[in-house]
């Protein structure tokens, strides 16, 4: 189908009067087309009916000329059928020319008597042509807007799919970044309690070093009649013994060269130093220990619960890291 039959179809053509305009006119411009089916579209179809000349009139009498002419014509005329000029509908008493207008009105109207007609449609004068093809502009016009209304209603049902989209993503991230900080809490929050643990450990570890010594050097009661000395004792002689170092300032070398400088807690234990350099070491990964050159001191895993005051590494130090 040409693009031409196309947009008459579209203005509201049949296609049969489409294909007749555009083999009648042979062009491909729709304006001319359409000026040809407005022009001759009440022209009836009519079909081919018995001719004069095919009457057998060889048994009609000889007779002079003219009376021969008048019988043939008088004969024509009583045995030639009313040829029929246009289909009408018997609903509305609209005229048709062609079998294709009719099914199309019947189509719109629902009509269904439709009978033949020896009426000619009478062709369309220039106003009727006009109010057409107004009627044609306006039909397509309206079909336009309907089209762009369509359009516009479309886009604006993606547009709202993408903002619900887009806000489902960004709900999706929050929780899962509120799960992630949650998380992160979580750990802090056990991991201050291990600290916790370990340097109440470290503590009575401490304290259970001290009262040896003192059962071995200074002469006091046995452990039992120590364990039984009330806890305020302890806190007394704890707090007795001065605090110098609130803070342990650690330089710490890595097998690579490079250095990793950071402030601990003097109460902290080792295992916290081993921890940072676990997380923060650029050099090979894998198992190391920590030791001090001067005077030199391989730390073992019975110094990983101990403070770094402890250990003799207050104020500050320089930790060397080696492969194990």
């Amino acid at each position: 189908m040409s693009k031409v039959i196309a947009t008459l179809i579209e203005m509201g053509f049949s296609k049969a009067r489409a294909e007749q305009a555009v083999a009648t006119t042979g062009t491909n411009d729709v304006q001319i087309a359409m000026d040809w089916i407005l022009s001759n579209d009440e022209e009836p179809i009519i079909e081919p009916t018995a001719q004069a000349s095919d009457l057998n009139l060889s048994e009609v009498p000889e007779r002079d000329t003219t009376e021969n002419q008048a019988a043939t014509e008088d004969i024509a005329e009583s045995t030639s059928p009313q040829v029929a000029k246009s289909i009408k509908c018997e609903d509305c008493g609209k005229l048709f020319s062609s079998q294709t207008d009719v099914e199309v009105h019947a189509t719109k109207t629902g009509h269904e008597i439709f009978s033949e007609s020896a009426e000619e449609k009478k062709p369309l004068t220039e106003e009727e042509k006009k109010e057409q093809l107004a009627r044609i502009e306006a039909k397509l016009k309206q079909r336009r807007l309907e089209r762009e209304a369509k359009e516009k209603m479309e886009e604006k049902e993606r547009e709202m799919n993408r903002i619900k989209s887009g806000k489902e993503i960004l709900e999706a991230k929050k929780r899962y970044e509120d799960q992630e900080t949650k998380k992160l809490l979580e750990q802090r929050k056990r991991e201050k309690e291990e600290t916790r643990l370990a340097k109440e450990k470290v503590k009575a570890q401490i304290e259970q070093d001290k009262i040896a010594r003192k059962l071995k050097f200074g002469g006091m009661p046995p452990v039992e009649k120590v364990e039984s000395i009330p806890s305020t004792t302890a806190v007394t002689q704890r707090s007795s013994q001065p605090q110098n170092y609130s803070e342990v300032k650690l330089q710490i070398r890595l097998t690579n060269g490079s250095t990793l400088t950071h402030t601990f807690g003097a109460k902290e234990p080792l295992s916290t130093v081993r921890l940072f350099v676990q997380i923060n070491r650029t050099d090979d990964p894998g198992p190391f220990t920590l030791m001090t050159s001067f005077p030199r001191h391989v730390f073992g895993p019975e110094d990983f619960d101990k403070p770094l005051d402890f250990l003799g590494l207050a104020p500050s130090a320089v930790l060397i890291v080696s492969k194990a």
